[in-house]
C-alpha cells in the first residue's frame, strides 16, 4: 500500500492558529519593551527637574521712576504688586505698579523723635529707628490684600511702637538694629561720646494694649562698649532676641551672646583674612538666622555658619571634657563673582540669597553650594528683593527705577551634590551624609543625601545573605544529594510554603518578638550561631569513625536523626550559658557594655534585619538551587561513584560544579529579593538613616524610605521627585545584579557545557 501524500499537509486551521499565536507573541513582546521603556520615561521626568537650574524672565511689568536718596533696603509683598523702598532718613516709599506711582510713607511718630539712623530687615518686614536723642521705636511694615486676582487690590500700612530710651540720653543714633522673638526683641544702638563709640543694647518688651497699640518697655540694659577695637559699620541682631553682630571697618566681625548670662562678647573672627583689604562688602543673615552670607570687594563669597566649637577662653564641662559653644565657623566657599558685591537679599522660603556685582547677578542656594542662576543685566543694581513665594526677582537701579523679574526655581536644594556629596549642614561640626526631610520650623535645612539610603540598603542586604546563603545552599545540597527521597517530598513543600509567607508577617514578628528577645539574650543567641555547627560538625565526625556495620544500622538519607537531637542540646546549653558570659565577659549587661565600648545599641537593628530576612530569602535560594542540583543528570552521579568518589565528593566536585549556573542565579535572585524587601525593614529596623557598620545598630533602605515618606511628600514637590530618584537608583541596582548573574551565568554554562 502506498503512503498517503497529504500525511505532512498541515490544517489549515492549525496554521491559522499557529499564525494568529506569533502575532500575539510577536505583539505582547513588544508591548512589554514599549512598557518599559514608557516606565523608564515616566520617572526620567520626574527626575530631571531636580538637575535643572532656576528660570528667570523679566516681566512686562511698568517701570516708575523716583528720586531717592540713599536707598537702605527694597522689600515687597506677597504678589509683588507694591514693593517698598526705606531710606536711611527713616523714610517709607512705597510703589503702586498698577500705577506707577511712589507714595511715601508718614507713619504715627511723636512729635519730639526726629530720626537719626533706620535698619531694616526686608526678609522680616521690619526694623528699627533711631533718633537723634538716644531712642530707639520699632517699626513693621504689613501688607493685605482684597478681592480675587483680577480685581486685587493690595494695601500697606506701617506699625510703630512707643520710643524706648536705650543710647545715651542726648547723642543722635549712628547705628541701630533690632532682632525679634515671639513677645521680646534685642535692640542695639551705636552712638559717639568724645569721639569713642559707645554700643549699648537692651531687651524690649512688647505688649499690645487698648486699641491694638503696642507698648514698648525695657527689660534689661548692657554697655558692650569696652568690647569694641573700633568704631563699627554695621549691625545686626538676629532673630531669637539672643545675639548681636558688629562688623568693623577691617572686617572683624563681633559675636556677642546672651544664651548664658548676660550680653557679652563670645567671638571674634574676619572672615577674609586670607585677602589683602579684609573689609566686608556685604554681610547679611540667611533665612533662619544660623548662617551668615558674605560677600567680599573682590567677588569671593562665603557662609558662615553656628555650630559647636571648643570654648576660645579653655573652659572645661562638669564631666572634665573641653566646654562647647556655639560659635561661627566657615562652612560653605562659592564660586566668586566677577567684581565687588554691591547688593544682596535672601529668600524667606528656603536658604537661597541673590549678589549683584555691578550689572553681573548670581541667584546661590547655600545648602548646596550651586548657582541657580546667573546673568548679565542692563543695568547695576542698588538694591535687591526676593519675592516671599520665591516667585519673583525685583531690583532697584540707581535712578530709582523698579526692575522685576520673575523666577521659577521649583527644587533649589536638589542637585547632584546634594544627594551625593557630604553637605555642611547648619548647626554641624563638620560635612556629613545625612537624610532628614523635614523638620518642625519652616526655616530647617531640608538633608536630602541619598548616600545613608544606599549604604543602608546594602547593609541590609548583606547581613540577610550571610545569614541565608549558608543555610539555604547547604540545606539544598543534603536535600538533593544526601536525604531520602521521602524526606526530599517533605522539606521541598515546607519550604516552598515558607517563600509564600507575607513579608509584613516576617516584620512584625521580628519587632514584637524577635526584637525584644534578641535584646536580652544577645551572648546566647551568639554562643548558640557557633554552638549548633560546631555540635553538628562533631557529630558527624563521631558518625563517620565509626566502623561500617553500626553506620549501616541506619538508613541512608535518615542520618539527621542522629544530629538533631545533638544540634537542639546544643542550641539549649548555648542559650542557658549566655547568661553567664554575659555576666562573666560583660559585666552582667552586654547592651551597656557594646555601648560604652563600641557604638550604640538599639533593639531593633541590622541582626534582627538579617534574620528576618535571612529567613525571607533562604526559601527562594533553596528552591532554585534544589532544582538546579536535581536537574543534574544521574550519569555524573554514577560515574563519580563508580571511580570511587564519596557521596561528599560526588556533590562537591561533580554536581555543585555542574549546577553552578543555576546556583549562581539563586543567589542573584535571593539578593535582589534582599534588595528590594520593604515591610521586613520598615518594622523591624529603627528606620533612621545612619551611616554605620555597627551590627546592632538601624538602617534605613531605598525601599523602605519610599513607603515611609511617600504619604507625606507633596505631588511633583522636591521630596516626591527625589523618592523616584531612590526608586530609579533601587531598580539600577538590581538591573546591574540581574545583568552581573546572566553574563556570570552564561560563562559559567560555557565553561561545565561539557561535564
Amino acid at each position: 500500500m502506498s503512503p498517503d501524500p497529504n500525511r505532512f499537509q498541515v490544517s489549515k486551521l492549525v496554521l491559522l492558529v499557529d499564525k494568529v499565536m506569533n502575532r500575539l507573541i510577536t505583539f505582547g513582546g513588544i508591548s512589554l519593551i514599549v512598557f518599559v521603556l514608557g516606565i523608564f520615561v515616566f520617572i526620567g521626568s520626574q527626575i530631571l527637574p531636580l538637575f535643572k537650574g532656576a528660570r528667570v524672565e523679566e516681566t512686562k511689568a511698568s517701570v516708575a521712576a523716583a528720586a531717592l536718596a540713599n536707598p537702605l533696603a527694597l522689600a515687597m509683598d506677597e504678589y509683588g504688586e507694591k514693593p517698598v523702598v526705606v531710606t536711611r532718613d527713616g523714610r517709607l516709599h512705597f510703589l503702586d505698579t498698577t500705577a506707577s506711582v511712589w507714595t511715601p510713607a508718614t507713619p504715627e511718630m511723636p512729635a519730639d523723635f526726629a530720626v537719626s539712623a533706620t535698619a531694616f530687615r526686608s526678609d522680616r518686614l521690619e526694623g528699627v529707628w533711631g533718633s537723634r536723642d538716644g531712642r530707639a521705636a520699632l517699626f513693621s511694615v504689613s501688607y493685605q490684600s482684597e478681592g480675587a486676582a483680577e480685581a486685587r487690590r493690595v494695601s500697606s500700612e506701617v506699625k510703630v511702637s512707643s520710643p524706648v530710651e536705650i543710647g545715651l540720653p542726648g547723642l543722635p543714633v549712628t547705628l541701630v538694629a533690632a532682632g525679634q522673638s515671639d513677645s521680646e526683641k534685642l535692640v542695639a544702638t551705636l552712638q559717639m561720646k568724645e569721639g569713642k563709640p559707645v554700643l549699648r543694647a537692651a531687651l524690649v518688651i512688647e505688649k499690645k494694649g487698648l486699641g491694638g497699640r503696642v507698648r514698648t518697655s525695657l527689660d534689661e540694659t548692657w554697655d558692650v562698649s569696652a568690647t569694641l577695637p573700633g568704631t563699627p559699620v554695621q549691625l545686626i541682631a538676629l532673630a531669637g532676641s539672643k545675639q548681636l553682630l558688629a562688623v568693623m571697618p577691617d572686617g572683624m566681625v563681633l559675636y556677642y551672646s546672651r544664651v548664658q548670662g548676660p550680653l557679652s562678647l563670645i567671638q571674634s573672627f574676619q572672615p577674609f583674612k586670607d585677602q589683602a583689604d579684609k573689609a566686608i562688602a556685604q554681610f547679611f543673615p540667611l533665612f533662619g538666622d544660623v548662617s551668615l552670607v558674605m560677600a567680599h570687594g573682590s567677588g569671593a563669597n562665603r557662609v558662615f555658619s553656628l555650630f559647636e566649637q571648643p570654648d576660645p577662653a579653655g573652659g572645661t564641662s562638669p564631666d572634665g571634657r573641653p566646654r562647647l559653644l556655639r560659635l561661627w565657623g566657615q562652612t560653605k566657599e562659592l564660586p566668586a563673582l566677577p567684581g565687588p558685591v554691591q547688593a544682596g537679599a535672601v529668600s524667606t522660603r528656603n536658604k537661597c540669597f541673590l549678589l549683584a556685582a555691578g550689572a553681573h547677578v548670581s541667584l546661590r542656594h547655600a545648602t548646596s553650594e550651586t548657582v541657580r542662576w546667573e546673568a548679565d543685566l542692563a543695568f547695576s543694581p542698588a538694591l535687591a528683593a526676593i519675592g516671599p513665594k520665591y516667585d519673583r526677582l525685583v531690583f532697584l537701579d540707581p535712578a530709582g527705577s523698579i526692575h522685576s523679574f520673575s523666577l521659577h526655581d521649583p527644587h533649589p536644594e536638589a542637585g547632584f551634590k546634594a544627594y551625593f556629596s557630604k553637605v555642611w549642614y547648619e548647626g554641624q561640626s563638620e560635612p556629613k551624609y545625612e537624610w532628614q526631610s523635614t523638620g518642625g520650623s519652616d526655616e530647617f535645612e531640608p538633608k536630602l543625601s541619598l548616600v545613608p539610603l544606599i549604604f543602608g540598603t546594602l547593609k541590609a542586604t548583606l547581613y540577610a545573605m550571610l545569614f541565608s546563603i549558608p543555610i539555604a545552599l547547604l540545606a539544598a545540597v543534603y536535600v538533593s544529594e544526601f536525604a531520602h527521597p521521602r524526606t526530599r517530598r517533605i522539606v521541598k513543600p515546607v519550604m516552598e510554603i515558607m517563600a509564600s509567607l507575607p513579608s509584613v508577617v516576617l516584620g512584625f514578628l521580628a519587632a514584637l518578638i524577635m526584637a525584644p528577645l534578641v535584646e536580652k539574650r544577645v551572648p546566647s543567641l551568639l554562643l548558640a550561631c557557633a554552638a549548633v555547627p560546631l555540635a553538628a560538625l562533631v557529630m558527624a565526625l563521631i558518625a563517620n569513625s565509626l566502623p561500617t556495620r553500626q553506620r549501616n544500622w541506619m538508613r541512608q538519607g535518615r542520618e539527621w536523626w542522629l544530629i538533631l537531637p545533638a544540634l537542639c542540646f546544643a542550641g539549649w546549653a548555648a542559650w542557658q550559658l549566655g547568661p553567664f558570659l554575659e555576666n562573666y565577659s560583660f559585666g552582667g549587661d552586654f547592651r551597656r557594655w557594646w555601648a560604652a565600648s563600641v557604638g550604640d545599641f538599639q533593639q531593633r537593628n541590622s541582626l534582627v534585619v538579617g534574620f528576618a530576612m535571612g529567613f525571607a530569602v533562604i526559601p527562594i535560594i533553596f528552591t532554585i538551587t534544589e532544582d538546579s542540583l536535581t536537574n543534574v543528570p544521574g550519569t555524573l552521579r554514577s560515574a563519580s561513584l563508580a571511580l570511587g568518589a564519596s557521596r561528599w565528593q560526588t556533590a562537591l566536585r561533580v554536581v555543585v560544579p555542574t549546577a553552578s549556573p543555576g546556583i549562581f542565579s539563586a543567589l542573584m535572585i535571593g539578593l535582589g529579593r534582599a534588595v528590594g524587601e520593604t515591610m521586613i525593614v520598615v518594622m523591624a529596623t529603627g528606620n533612621t538613616a545612619l551611616m554605620d557598620v555597627n551590627i546592632f545598630n538601624g538602617m534605613r533602605t531605598l525601599a523602605a524610605n519610599i513607603a515611609v515618606e511617600l504619604p507625606e511628600a507633596p505631588e511633583h514637590g522636591t521630596l516626591y521627585r527625589t523618592l523616584f530618584l531612590g526608586a530609579f537608583l533601587l531598580f539600577l541596582m538590581t538591573f546591574c545584579v540581574n545583568t552581573l548573574a546572566e553574563v556570570m551565568r552564561q560563562r559559567l554554562r560555557e565553561k561545565y557545557k561539557t561535564v
